[in-house]
């Protein structure tokens, strides 16, 4: 009996160290594959992030974190290894500065948008080209620059464009919504006007819209989005980091999702959808190539 207690002693202990180790072992699995990504609360960066999340969990089997971050603060997480990847740095300009800091301690991969930019827009039938040209249709345009919450700095530039094109209009202080909803009712009675823009955003997938011409470059230039990862992702993931440099969306595909999240979906479900929707071009990010950044 004496005996028999203490192999059930032994087996007790050999299973609780054994099946700690095997405990251990997936936890330590669990975090290696888990993956985590920064994002500035920008719509263009919430739909790649939700987009790239899906991917990577029902594509490459990966457990997918995200993390809300400003702008400046998302730098230093990507840095310190805090986060391991993200997909909203406007470069060359805007992000310039945190670029140059960083530069040392994080990864440029490729490019995931071409093409960002902000300034004025108008609806494609409106016969202006030009920021300077709408002086002279200033009536048609009831005087009105329709514009978004009064702090942003698209709003900033135009304020300085309307003194710099000598604007006698009224510059509009609404929402992002707002602005949407008053582009959609003059679209539909085909009447003029003009509203603050920037790319990417969904209304370009859901109307004809074209930027006016700003040549004394109110507006800055035109930038790229880039993907940027940690260098350890590289060595841990490079399925990941191949898969980052091939990840590129368009103004309608990304506008697309965007104007789901818009209309109340949830993020991740936005990105689920549109992953399930279009497998041939995620099938072409998953496709090995090349990096050549």
């Amino acid at each position: 009996m004496k005996y028999f207690k203490i192999s059930i002693i032994s087996l007790l202990l050999v299973t609780i160290i054994f099946g700690g180790g095997i405990l251990q072992n997936d936890q330590a699995k669990a975090a290696d594959n888990t993956i985590k990504i920064g994002y500035v609360n920008w719509a263009g960066t919430v739909a790649e992030t939700n987009v790239v999340k899906s991917v990577l969990e029902n594509k490459l089997d990966m457990n997918v974190k995200t993390k809300m971050v400003g702008a400046g603060p998302v730098y230093t997480a990507l840095a310190e290894g805090d986060i391991d990847l993200f997909l909203g740095s406007w470069l060359p300009i805007t992000h310039k500065s945190y670029m140059e800091k960083y530069e040392n301690e994080i990864i440029k991969t490729g490019v995931n948008y071409l093409g960002a930019r902000i300034g004025l827009v108008v609806p494609d039938y409106v016969d202006v080209d030009s920021i300077a040209e709408l002086k002279e249709h200033k009536e048609k345009f009831n005087g009105e620059i329709i514009g978004i919450d009064p702090g942003a700095g698209v709003m900033k530039a135009t304020r300085k464009a309307m003194d710099n094109y000598g604007l006698d209009f009224k510059l509009v202080s609404s929402s992002g919504p707002a602005m949407v909803g008053a582009l959609k009712k003059a679209i539909a009675n085909k009447e003029w006007v003009v509203v603050t823009g920037w790319k990417p955003h969904y209304k370009f997938a859901r109307f004809d819209l074209k930027f006016l011409n700003d040549p004394d470059k109110i507006f800055g230039e035109t930038e790229n989005i880039y993907s940027l990862h940690n260098p350890q992702l590289a060595q841990k993931h490079p399925k990941i980091v191949s898969f980052l440099h091939d990840f590129r969306m368009n103004s309608n595909q990304l506008g697309q999702v965007m104007g789901w999240i818009a209309d109340g979906m949830d993020q991740q479900k936005a990105g689920e959808k549109w992953v399930n929707e279009n497998p041939e071009i995620v099938n072409d990010w998953l496709t090995p190539s090349t990096i050549s950044e």
